[in-house]
């Protein structure tokens, strides 16, 4: 992302900030700068996926007033939005938002013959209209921001006691924001270059490459990506290893190769739109970067089996800002020494575990998603919060969903770190979707008249115990390892099961209708859109289990081959290969009369039977580990091979 190899042009423009999303300001500002070519209106539809095309600048200039209030119009089929934009209704509109920063999206290996600058396209995040109505992932985020503002305002001038007791006079708060940041685990390599699964899972249990140095190219490359976030105003905070890697080889000329290594970076927080806004920026600047540099990046979730996946915590808070200028945070109570949280932050995190379940079908919205959440690699299965031993002792239990973040020194810092979302999380939706079963919690919490300490009782209940807004057989907090702690059936009793498939995750808007309610208060999430976003989901989730996983299971099928011969060999290799051989045909040789377990996946999805693919898949997942397993136990006794 630097061009020439002189690091950053000092006159390159790299954002456009709101204030300046005027046709005059905007004309000025581009005739400076000629070296930007083209204008792409960026929208995100159900799935996450951003649109981008190139609108030559001098076409944007000419019809600048129809793109600054009506957009453009595009086919619906380059959009996912199943069920609203189809085949015979599928015109789509862009609508610039103009309450966000834009940028410069820049090719630095294509320069203006001209300028000798690389050529820049100015990215504007939009909405998508259809038939005059929103219906993409940005917008859903805003309709929650302006619902949620509304009905803040409105309950705490209902309710004064509620922030009174927090040193907050409701009278005096001007206006209410949404404040989100996100941390971005990715992994990088060298193209083309593995890394054995054993190398990696030792180094991961030893802690070799948490927070270690960073070398070579991947030096470079991490430095130059902070830098550049710090160019597009997203002020970096911090870059490291993360737990997974190996040690990367020495190549005859010095430099490094057989790169595997998991990184992540984080930046300050903003209002709920523009932190999803510089999300999506991040990755795209980060890739383009490491690329640069000749390294790989991926945002999987659980790119490697065995291995730590990725993750993405998301932090959430709410902000007023009185009329005096001043910012509160109306999690923080008056004294933080005596209390955690004050009525609305014990509100909004007991909403936020109570209507979890109809929450994670948009933060775990993938098969690789459902890959990182499970036990043994500090994934957030369990639907619960730590919010620290004591108020002097902050939360650090990383096993379970929420943390509670808090630092006596700063008020404005209380907030929750919610840890299940990923690098491929539609962070859109994710966070309307938490700030909507939030406020479902902070209506009970301030309606009921009771005092923090009466809510911070009512949330530390042990399971069974009936309270008036919480589940009866249900816990909510562990300041306990609860992997360690608890045994899966007491997990699963007092947390809830958590959802082994996509399918089940997705099922949870049919399981709780009650939950779903919540999720479409203010007709934030309308039925429309639930419906839309399940068909892409599920979708998804079909097409990657058809044409990917089972192919690649069969590959890794037909891969383990037998590998000793009758000089080498002992009844140990027999007994081993009868096993791993008869598990090799039930997963995908099919006879007259048997059909394999791969075959009937595929039967099951053209039927449309999802439940049973569900099962099936779960079934394949625990025998395609299970070969992995025995094979390698098999390989290592063979002596003569490799």
């Amino acid at each position: 992302m630097f061009y020439d190899d002189k690091g950053f042009d000092e006159n390159l423009l790299y954002i456009i900030e709101p204030r300046f999303h005027t046709k005059e300001d905007l004309r000025a500002i581009l005739s400076q700068h000629p070296q930007i070519k083209f204008v792409s209106l960026a929208g995100i539809d159900l799935r996450g996926n951003d649109t981008d095309e190139k609108i030559p600048i001098g076409c944007f200039l000419h019809d600048i007033d129809e793109f600054l209030s009506g957009g453009v119009s595009t086919d619906g089929s380059s959009v996912v939005l199943p069920g609203i934009a189809t085949l015979n209704d599928g015109q789509v509109d862009l609508v610039a938002d103009l309450s966000v920063n834009w940028y410069i999206d820049y090719n630095f290996e294509h320069l203006d013959a001209v300028t000798g600058r690389p050529v820049g396209t100015l990215r504007i995040p939009s909405f998508l209209i259809h038939n005059g109505r929103r219906v993409d992932s940005r917008s859903i985020l805003q309709n929650c921001i302006e619902f949620q503002k509304k009905e803040i305002m409105n309950l705490l001038k209902e309710n004064p006691k509620a922030v009174l007791s927090a040193g907050i006079d409701p009278d005096d708060i001007a206006d209410i924001e949404l404040v989100a940041a996100t941390e971005l685990e990715f992994w990088v390599k060298t193209p083309g270059d593995k890394a054995e699964i054993e190398e990696l899972s030792v180094s991961q249990v030893l802690k070799e490459q948490y927070w270690k140095r960073t070398k070579g190219n991947v030096r470079t490359a991490l430095e130059k990506s902070l830098l550049i976030l710090e160019r597009y105003g997203l002020e970096p905070e911090m870059g490291h290893k993360e737990v997974g890697g190996v040690k990367a080889q020495i190549s005859g000329d010095g430099s490094l190769s057989h790169i595997m290594e998991q990184l992540e970076i984080d930046w300050k927080y903003s209002n709920a739109m523009q932190a999803a806004d510089n999300e999506l920026l991040a990755r795209i600047l980060i890739k383009e970067t490491f690329r640069h540099h000749g390294l790989e990046v991926t945002f999987m979730a659980k790119p490697i089996e065995g291995v730590n996946g990725s993750g993405e915590h998301t932090h959430l808070s709410i902000i007023a800002t009185l009329k005096n200028g001043k910012k509160v945070n109306l999690f923080t109570p008056a004294d933080m020494k005596k209390d955690y949280l004050n009525v609305i932050g014990w509100g909004a995190l007991m909403g936020l575990l109570k209507n979890y379940e109809v929450v994670n079908p948009f933060i775990a919205s993938s098969n690789d998603a459902i890959n990182r959440l499970k036990p043994g690699f500090e994934a957030p299965i369990c639907i619960v919060a730590s919010i620290g031993k004591n108020v002097e002792t902050p939360s650090r239990n990383r096993t379970v969903l929420v943390g509670l973040v808090r630092d006596t020194d700063n008020p404005l810092s209380t907030r929750f770190e919610v840890r299940s979302p990923n690098p491929h999380t539609n962070s859109f939706l994710a966070i309307a979707a938490l700030y909507q079963a939030m406020l479902d919690g902070i209506k009970y919490a301030v309606r009921s008249g009771k005092t923090a300490q009466q809510l911070q009782d009512e949330f530390c209940k042990k399971p069974g115990e009936k309270v008036d807004y919480l589940e009866t057989e249900r816990a909510y907090r562990s300041e306990e390892d609860v992997f360690e702690y608890y045994t899966e059936q007491e997990r699963n009793a007092i947390f809830g099961v958590p959802p082994a498939t996509v399918w089940e995750n997705l099922k949870n808007f049919e399981k709780y209708p009650e939950k779903v309610k919540v999720l479409s208060e203010g007709g934030v999430f309308e039925k429309r859109i639930i419906d839309s976003y399940v068909s892409a989901i599920r979708e998804q989730w079909l097409m990657e289990l058809s044409e990917r996983i089972i192919h690649e299971n069969l590959m890794l099928v037909k891969s383990c081959m037998k590998i000793h011969d009758v000089d080498e060999f002992n009844e140990y290799d027999e007994q081993l290969w009868e096993k791993i051989n008869n598990l090799r045909r039930y997963l995908m040789k099919d006879s007259l009369a048997d059909t394999s377990l791969f075959t009937r996946i595929r039967k099951a999805i053209e039927a449309a039977d999802y439940d049973t693919v569900s099962s099936l898949q779960q079934e394949m997942t625990l025998k395609v580990n299970e070969l992995r397993k025995l094979y390698a136990k098999y390989r290592r006794n063979i002596m003569n091979w490799n």
